[in-house]
């Protein structure tokens, strides 16, 4: 089941797709694709819905929203395939790195995005992302998939000089508005059998940086929610970004960089497509 959140920005309604791939809209039976709506009680009864029944969303081609509204946490892993820590010149960790992306970074997955004042290395990462379904707190590994709502795909885009110049902090530099695109779907779990086998791949003005798949991650996802869980709850609509294979903007030579113009495209397999055009902020 591929579900949605489609409209203006921050008017988002719910919907899901139907077999020929147009939105129905849900706002009948669901308010939001947010919190307690990711239950597994509440898709399954999203899955036995008759979709050929509900509403087409109107309005010509709708605008894809962030798959997942109202989210509490937006927690990012580093450095979680060994060969994108070589090409970062980082050691491969022994236990996963945690850092948080402000939530405010989130927008639609074809939202422009937006190169901040005083950026000069914006870069791209194509990640799998994870989105909770139920509460999880100190959650063995072997519970841990029970607490997935479903995939989605994420640009988890960093201004590189903010993130490691100066006073160097991971924060500052993945969190600048339109930092976080994510969508265009949310898939179900139930339709991603074994999240450590999808193909991923970025291109940028049609050139592939990166071609890579989630069977190379060093933590999988089982591992990381059972990780994350023991320094903090984990709660319906956070959001878990497992990490990028190699093939980012800064591990080129020389690096390569985002400009105003660029156009960025990137997907994971089963999980859909983003599309983004690449501006710089208005003075």
């Amino acid at each position: 089941m591929k579900i949605v959140r489609y409209g203006l920005p921050h008017q988002e309604k719910p919907g899901i797709l139907d077999s020929d791939g147009n939105i129905r809209d849900l706002t009948a039976i669901v308010p939001e694709l947010a919190g307690g709506t990711l239950s597994p009680s509440t898709l399954a009864s999203l899955k036995n819905i008759d979709v050929a029944k509900l509403p087409t969303a109107t309005g010509g081609a709708p605008r894809f929203g962030p798959c997942v509204g109202g989210v509490g946490k937006f927690i990012c892993i580093g450095l979680n395939y060994s060969d994108h820590a070589a090409e970062a010149d980082m050691k491969v960790p022994s236990e996963p790195v945690i850092f948080m992306k402000a939530t405010s970074a989130i927008c639609g997955p074809n939202d422009d995005i937006v190169i901040p004042r005083g950026a000069t290395k914006t870069d791209w990462e194509v990640e799998l992302g994870v989105v909770i379904g139920t509460p999880a707190r100190y959650v063995s590994e072997a519970e841990a998939m029970s607490h997935v709502a479903g995939y989605c795909v994420i640009n988890d885009l960093s201004e590189r000089a903010f993130q490691l110049e100066g006073t160097g902090q991971w924060v500052k530099g993945k969190s600048s508005d339109t930092f976080g695109p994510i969508g265009p779907w949310l898939v179900t779990a139930d339709e991603v059998p074994d999240p450590q086998n999808l193909k991923m791949w970025l291109e940028v003005d049609g050139h592939r940086y990166q071609n890579g798949s989630t069977r190379t991650m060093i933590f999988g996802v089982r591992q990381l929610i059972s990780y994350v869980s023991r320094f903090m709850s984990l709660q319906p609509g956070d959001i878990i970004s497992t990490g990028t294979p190699p093939g980012v903007g800064m591990g080129q030579r020389p690096p390569v960089y985002l400009r105003a113009g660029n156009c960025v495209r990137l997907g994971i397999e089963g999980l859909g497509e983003q599309n983004q055009r690449v501006i710089a902020e208005r003075a």
